[in-house]
């Protein structure tokens, strides 16, 4: 078996790919001119490093500075384009008019100096504004203090350090110290990195804030479950290296926000590549845990980490939830947005076509299309040079795998920006965000002749309502102005325009089809639905004409995934209305808990459907809309104090549900996760039960408590707590 090439230090032939941050092959602690070592030659006889300090305890400014002191981590951890200081000991006093030394940081196997991976530090006298340098700040006896400044741009990883000192003969070089080892950042506070972001609260939240809110549910009924990202958790940078390690991304472009984002929205999903989460929206979650019952990042990161094979399972959320995590740990500002009726045409054809029947039913086999209720994305903020001026800023990056995009399941950068102005030709992946929000319902009535007649459209209905959580609180905030123009704004129908123009595909010609051309007006709304118990859907029609009007309607009742895919239907109801002249009349349509309850999904979600047609017009009138039923939820206390002191105090949290199954408590206060295990919960009871948390950091923290079981998901429940600092001594 032939052996492996040594590293060409400089860059000097041909190497494998550089692809793995954790691979290594250590540079020769001596390299001598001609290879031969000179008679007499001792390296002892010329200035040797007794010893390397790199200040990387928390409160150290080298930490501080760079904002990295939250990384429960006993290495040194800096961001690009900002001094940090180390200290050199030498076995005797550094003296620069004969003594010559340099500080070379490496990465990878296969480190060069061309790629980025091979980085000899110059001593300079003045360090320049965004490239690499270390600057001699202190000498004092025998020790040297150094700033040292890594370039703007340079590659994001963790580097091994090296302290190598000339000599008339050659290089005498340190030899391999972990401790020394060194994770270099992306820098949201330096003006030449990719990722500045330039207001101090908003890299307080996306960047520094490890515990967020993802919102869900349904866009007249939003619900919101706090997230614990981690970022800065034991571990969690190292398996965010690790990602991209099995993406087998060259290190050398690991430097470049648009490349990492890319790969990283490729590798959160383990649709084709082996990543970090299986999907599963089928709700048979059978050797991994419902989506459901994850309440953070830590567990699943680390599993894959330890593991090395993708963790089940995940939807949406978990997919942001994850690659938020992923985006922040690098340094990148990241947020998750939620897309309130998201449209998911596999063509991004801008129109979502839904078939009716001649009578007015929905034609299940014609109608492919469907529309998230909702649907989770990230957008990450970055420079991008790529594209022309003002499309940087924030870009959508979308791990959830839905469409394969250059041979892969990922999704974006694309420039929300770009989206907005329908410049869908910029890359990557506009068409489909575009589509996203911007698609139209298109109601097509399928003849029996075989042809297809557009009923009408809603130009309304797609991409709602889009949201994030709002800076420095857990409120929701609309940024759907960001991704679209107000429907009816001439710059909405230029932006659509200029998608088309751009090859977004429009297929139907509905110039001229009217919103709605019918004299009568209808619309229906669904009563507050309690898991369990009966409810009633309020059918109203409304007669605007002088005109006596009869009204055949037929309503249709669905269990479906959050995705809007049915799994089936539960009611169907025909019933007729008569309309006198300027009138309006309502229809009560009971639905039985017995009708929906055995064939519940995940989220409990329902899906009405009433047509109606008039029969002294054949006009075809269509109203759909999803409601989740309200569920119990979790309810958490703390036993006598909401104060406690980091690994100081014990504190008891006592847990109730009402429903039931397995609960988990995160490891927002605990350290771990915690498990309790339920047998069985009957009917209108409550289960009550203490765990003791030992707090480790100090501050506003969550705690977070989800409840799973083959009945019921999506039960959840949380407690705001503020933990004390550590009393001094």
């Amino acid at each position: 078996m032939s052996e492996t090439p040594e590293p060409a230090f400089g860059g000097r032939r041909a190497l494998p790919p550089n692809t793995s941050n954790a691979a290594e092959n250590d540079p020769p602690t001596v390299e001598l001119q001609g290879g031969l070592t000179p008679r007499g030659f001792n390296p002892q006889d010329y200035l040797n490093v007794t010893d390397v300090h790199l200040f990387k305890e928390r409160w150290d400014s080298n930490k501080v500075d760079h904002h990295t002191d939250k990384y429960d981590s006993n290495k040194l951890i800096v961001r690009r384009g900002q001094p940090f200081y180390i200290q050199i000991d030498f076995s005797r006093p550094y003296d620069p008019r004969r003594d010559l030394f340099r500080v070379e940081y490496v990465i990878g196997r296969y480190p060069q100096e061309n790629k980025g991976t091979y980085v000899p530090v110059p001593v300079v006298s003045e360090l320049q504004s965004g490239k690499w340098g270390a600057k001699v700040v202190q000498r004092e006896d025998r020790s040297v203090r150094l700033a040292v400044q890594p370039a703007a741009d340079c590659i994001v990883g963790k580097f091994r350090m090296y302290v190598a000192v000339w000599t008339p003969y050659g290089v005498i070089r340190t030899s391999r110290n972990p401790g020394t080892d060194t994770y270099i950042l992306f820098n949201p506070w330096c003006e030449d990195d990719a990722v500045y972001l330039d207001d101090d609260k908003e890299r307080e939240e996306y960047v520094l804030n490890d515990i967020g809110v993802i919102f869900y549910g349904e866009f007249n009924d939003i619900k919101s479950r706090s997230w614990s990202y981690g970022q800065f958790e034991d571990g969690i940078l190292d398996a965010c290296l690790y990602v991209m390690d099995r993406a087998k991304m060259d290190l050398s472009g690991r430097g470049n926000p648009i490349k990492v984002s890319r790969v990283g929205s490729a590798m959160v999903n383990a649709k084709d590549d082996e990543g970090v989460l299986i999907g599963s929206w089928d709700n048979v979650y059978a050797y991994g845990i419902p989506p459901s019952a994850w309440t953070g990042s830590v567990d699943i990161l680390l599993e894959y980490k330890s593991s090395q094979t993708p963790v089940r399972y995940g939807q949406c959320w978990v997919f942001a939830g994850v690659f938020n995590t992923f985006l922040r740990c690098l340094g990148i500002p990241a947020r998750v947005v939620t897309n309130y009726f998201s449209a998911h045409d596999n063509n991004a054809n801008l129109q979502l076509d839904i078939f009716l029947e001649e009578d007015g039913n929905v034609n299940s086999k014609l109608t492919k299309d469907s529309v998230w209720n909702y649907h989770c994305w990230n957008e990450a903020w970055m420079t991008r040079p790529d594209l022309p001026v003002g499309f940087g800023g924030w870009q959508v990056v979308d791990s959830t795998p839905q469409e394969n995009s250059d041979g892969m399941y990922r999704c974006g950068p694309a420039s929300v920006q770009a989206i907005k102005h329908g410049h869908v030709c910029f890359q990557f992946d506009a068409p489909f965000v575009f589509a996203e929000v911007n698609s139209d319902l298109i109601y097509i009535t399928a003849k029996k002749d075989g042809t297809h007649e557009v009923q009408t459209l809603d130009t309304t209905h797609i991409g709602k309502l889009i949201v994030t959580k709002e800076i420095g609180g857990d409120g929701m905030k609309d940024i759907t102005d960001t991704y679209k123009f107000q429907e009816g704004q001439e710059e909405e129908r230029l932006a659509l325009e200029t998608a088309l123009m751009y090859g977004a595909k429009k297929p139907l010609n509905t110039e001229g089809v009217p919103k709605s051309r019918s004299n009568i007006h209808m619309n229906f709304e669904v009563e507050t639905a309690v898991l369990g118990r009966d409810f009633k859907v309020v059918v109203t029609f409304k007669n605007n004409s002088p005109t006596r009007y009869s009204v055949t309607a037929y309503l249709s009742g669905s269990i479906t995934f959050y995705t809007g895919v049915s799994k089936g239907e539960f009611k169907n109801e025909t019933f007729s209305v008569t309309l006198e002249p300027l009138s309006f009349k309502t229809e009560e349509v009971w639905v039985r808990a017995g009708e929906y309850m055995g064939q519940l999904l995940e989220q409990a979600f329902l899906h009405f459907f009433v047509t109606a047609r008039v029969n002294e017009t054949n006009d075809i009138l269509a109203k759909q809309k999803s409601v989740a039923l309200t569920i119990p939820k979790v309810i958490i206390k703390v036993g006598t104090k909401a104060t406690l002191s980091p690994c100081h105090k014990e504190g008891g949290t006592r847990a109730g549900l009402d429903q039931g199954g397995k609960l988990g408590l995160p490891p927002e206060v605990t350290r771990s996760c915690l498990l309790h295990l339920v047998r069985e919960i009957r009917p209108s009871s409550t289960v009550q039960w203490e765990e003791v948390c030992r707090p480790w950091v100090s501050g506003p923290r969550k705690l977070i408590a989800s409840v799973t079981s083959d009945s019921l998901r999506h039960v959840y429940g949380e407690l705001d707590l503020r933990i004390q600092g550590r009393p001094s001594v």
